[in-house]
């Protein structure tokens, strides 16, 4: 029986690329794995007490997260056998390029790279629908698993934060979701990193 978890991303966040990499890298491999990847906007984390939410704004005041999570959201569920190559490569053009992933230019370029139609994913954005998603996964992950960054891995009702310092790694994947089974423990952190 496939083991089941989710793990949240945005994709400006180096160590949920670090994550979803390695979670990538492990499907790729045949992992037995039923991996449902959740969008978590990190600026509705730094939205201001009583402010509107990102997904009740206008486009020009979203932040700079949100477009490429509705570019992921879109490509995830109507274009599915393509979204862990835009996965990886959204994640690469931010933290290996330095591009502007919040300019739908450069996520209509990922998209081409990667095989997709670009207009298509912009006109499943352009639906509302990806917006739609992303209000309700993110209120879903705050609400139910207390989820507050990237990447949290969530295994039933158990989530942790986790922050892997090696990319394309699978075997670190099922370290933390073994790791989740342990219920006893609340929190491990090293002190330092001999990086």
């Amino acid at each position: 029986m496939a083991r089941q978890f989710a793990v949240s991303f945005d994709y400006r966040c180096p160590f949920a690329r670090n994550g979803h990499e390695s979670v990538v890298q492990g499907l790729r491999e045949g992992r037995d794995w039923d991996v449902r990847f959740v969008p978590f906007s990190l600026d509705q984390v730094h939205v201001e007490e009583g402010a509107p939410p990102v997904w009740e704004r206008e486009p020009d005041v979203w932040g700079t997260g949100v477009n490429a999570l509705l570019w992921g959201i879109a490509v995830r569920d109507s274009f599915a056998a393509q979204f862990l190559d835009w996965h990886v490569a959204a994640f690469a053009a931010r933290h290996d390029e330095g591009r502007q992933i919040a300019k739908v230019d450069a996520l209509a370029e990922i998209a081409t790279s990667v095989g997709l139609d670009a207009d298509a994913v912009a006109a499943e954005v352009a639906s509302g629908r990806p917006l739609k998603v992303l209000a309700e996964e993110h209120r879903e992950a705050d609400r139910r698993w207390h989820v507050f960054g990237v990447p949290t891995f969530i295994v039933g009702d158990h989530a942790a934060f986790v922050r892997l310092m090696d990319r394309a790694n699978a075997d670190d994947v099922d370290k933390v979701l073994d790791l989740l089974d342990w219920t006893d423990l609340n929190e491990f952190k090293h002190t330092s990193v001999a990086r």
